[in-house]
């Protein structure tokens, strides 16, 4: 496939297709009963029109948040035991109080269709892993009995509305029934991927003091068995806390003394009873990478949560009872709990614990044809992974199930978009999406009745009221600015845990622009109403006055067979200089040398332009990530400027501490 000029769509839906969305569904269902901007009577063929029909729709989402967030809840039937007094009560960013006197329960929303006898026997859950070859299914109605069983024994040990539960747990149903469970219960659900270290897990779950810790014995990686028998033992002691400790024997090791077993909790036949809390009620604890620091313990509500992801799962991805959803992720990343809002829809869900490139770096695709799946999700890197092993998923698998492709993590660059229209599937909506556990959702993404164009995200979502400011704190179009959102959202947190008055809350989004959310990151909204996320705005590059993004850099090296990664740092000096230096590792067999350094110069000086030639190019033997795999750039900046290390990173929040020392050697030797 031939890239498209600029103007004209890599992909764009059948007209028959975006009509049968549930997207068009809502629209209509809103026009007649909440003032929505009326739906098309007819399939829409215009790429412009269907444009302006999603503008309309979107600028009424965020300019009537009363009336677009009660078609949400009504369209979707939001169980309220109790009715809220009112849809937005306060709409002060932040302390935005959503649906006042409401009392629900989210657990009862993402197991109600296994209520439905035509429904309980098909699969809730698909789940692989590296040792199983075929998947294997949990029903609706084992799903709502093991949720019901093990709530119960929450309740017999005594755990009650507000209490804390975490999880050492990967991505296997046992954390699905875990997290509904304590939801059904009104406990706090938070939890940690069992690769992170003890210090890591103890950094997050300190600071909450759960009573509860479901852990597994180890878990199966990359064609390996990794003990964890050790780093449990040390969350124990070191978690007074913790009355319970529940054993899930993922390799087959003993309870250790004291732990109960899991299977014995989940045995039972019971159905299960949902606590009724009110809407802003902790649901779970996400958190920031904290590599500044403590992670911030961020808290998200039940019923923000609930009507957030139904409509972003529902409208946006446009999932529903037939789909078959898979996305790649740990529990330590939000997109795990994206990834059980597919229970809300009544889709079924994919739950894959192992490496995306185990045996090789195709395994990814294999899951997703072996499993059918309908709607699949990935990061940026993984895909550009696979363009670098020269794969061909879509002739060599059976990807036919496929109708959508998520990938968030960090900006697909165009050469990513292509490879996918290239090698995955000519007729695939691919929805980049970009959002952040801050909200646990998107501020923009996918849109299933509008066109997918090289390197854009399709449009901010429906609610977030996106801009692009300038300097000035102005709106502009077609220009770089930074990501603000100037009207509330149901998921953005109701605080921070240990943050009484909401200082460290109101300086994480709330400082640069009062009552605006500042999410951190550079993006352009464009004329045509899409957008492209330039990367994160504190780690700028500013030459001369003209702000580059970083991932546009690495978009152009990183596309040199002998560059594997890369990172690039934007330095202010004392003197008023600016040094950039730009950090790469190579591929198997590569050396920098004059001629790869050139062509380095020369690609980003025809492609971007001058300013983006770094100053230096530096070959390392790694770079650091955060545990989730995102690359690390504030910290180094830091290490570069003469930040003792300890100061500089939190220590448990990196995989590797040894490329980060690099760089601490290398701000010192330039110091002196």
């Amino acid at each position: 496939m031939s890239t498209p000029p600029q103007d004209q769509p890599l992909w764009r839906p059948a007209a028959d297709r975006a009509a049968a969305t549930q997207l068009v569904a809502f629209q209509a269902w809103a026009a007649a009963r909440h003032g929505a901007p009326a739906a098309p009577l007819a399939p829409v063929t215009d790429d412009e029109q269907a444009a302006a029909r999603y503008a309309a729709l979107h600028a009424w989402s965020t300019e009537d948040l009363d009336r677009f967030w009660r078609a949400v809840t009504e369209y979707f039937d939001v169980r309220f035991s109790t009715a809220p007094e009112a849809v937005l009560a306060d709409p002060a960013m932040p302390g935005a109080r959503w649906f006042p006197g409401a009392r629900l329960n989210y657990a009862e929303h993402a197991l109600r269709h296994g209520e439905d006898p035509a429904h309980a026997d098909r699969p809730a859950i698909l789940h692989l892993d590296e040792t199983t070859a075929e998947p294997v299914p949990l029903s609706w109605a084992e799903l709502r009995r093991q949720v019901g069983s093990l709530a119960a024994a929450l309740r017999e040990r005594g755990v009650r509305p507000g209490d804390r539960v975490g999880a050492y747990l990967p991505n296997i149903p046992q954390a699905a029934v875990a997290l509904l469970a304590t939801a059904a219960v009104g406990a706090v659900w938070t939890s940690c991927a069992p690769d992170f270290g003890a210090r890591s897990v103890l950094d997050r779950l300190q600071q909450i003091e759960p009573v509860v810790l479901f852990a597994v014995d180890g878990y199966h990686y990359g064609g390996k068995d990794h003990d964890r028998t050790g780093v449990v033992a040390e969350l124990r002691a070191e978690l007074p806390s913790l009355h319970t400790v529940v054993h899930v024997p993922l390799l087959g090791g003993a309870a250790p003394e004291g732990a109960l077993d899991w299977t014995a909790l989940t045995a039972a036949d019971t159905e299960p009873l949902f606590e009724q809390v009110p809407f802003d009620h902790p649901l779970w604890v996400l958190y920031s990478s904290g590599t500044t620091g403590l992670p911030k313990a961020i808290v998200q509500s039940q019923g923000g949560i609930l009507v957030e992801h139904l409509k972003q799962a529902a409208l946006h991805l446009d999932l529903g009872p037939a789909d078959r959803f898979l996305w790649y992720t740990s529990t330590g990343w939000m997109m795990w709990n994206f990834l059980i809002a597919g229970l809300l829809t009544g889709s079924t869900i994919v739950t894959y614990d192992g490496s995306p490139g185990h045996p090789d770096t195709g395994a990814f695709w294999s899951v997703a044809a072996r499993t059918r799946a309908t709607v699949v999700g990935t990061s940026a890197a993984y895909v550009i992974a696979s363009r670098k092993a020269g794969l061909h998923p879509g002739r060599d698998l059976d990807l036919s199930a496929v109708r959508c492709l998520g990938t968030t993590g960090s900006p697909l660059p165009p050469d990513g978009f292509q490879w996918i229209y290239d090698e995955v599937k000519q007729d695939i909506w691919l929805a980049s999406v970009s959002g952040g556990t801050d909200v646990c959702s998107c501020f923009v993404g996918g849109v299933p009745t509008l066109p997918v164009y090289l390197g854009e995200i399709q449009a901010p979502c429906l609610g977030a009221a996106v801009e692009s400011w300038d300097v000035q704190g102005k709106p502009h179009t077609d220009e770089v600015g930074e990501l603000v959102v100037t009207k509330p959202l149901p998921s953005m947190p109701t605080g921070f845990w240990n943050d009484p008055d909401g200082t460290r809350y109101h300086d994480s989004y709330f400082d640069t622009y009062p009552g605006t959310w500042r999410h951190g990151d550079w993006i352009t909204v464009t004329s045509r109403g899409t957008v492209v996320i330039h990367g994160r705005s504190d780690s700028t590059l500013n030459r001369q006055g003209v702000r580059m993004g970083s991932s546009d850099i690495y978009e152009v090296v990183e596309r040199l067979p002998e560059i594997a990664e890369s990172l690039v740092i934007g330095l202010e000096e004392p003197e008023g200089g600016y040094w950039m230096p730009l950090f790469v590792v190579l591929s198997p067999g590569a050396t920098l040398d004059d001629d790869l350094i050139g062509r380095i110069r020369t690609s980003l000086r025809t492609e971007l332009s001058p300013r983006h030639v770094p100053d230096e190019v530096i070959a390392v033997g790694g770079l650091p990530h955060t545990l989730t795999g995102k690359r690390i750039e504030v910290p180094v900046k830091r290490l570069l400027a003469g930040t003792p290390l300890e100061q500089a990173v939190n220590p448990g929040s990196v995989d590797n501490l040894d490329h980060l020392r690099f760089f601490e050697r290398l701000g010192r030797s330039r110091r002196a």
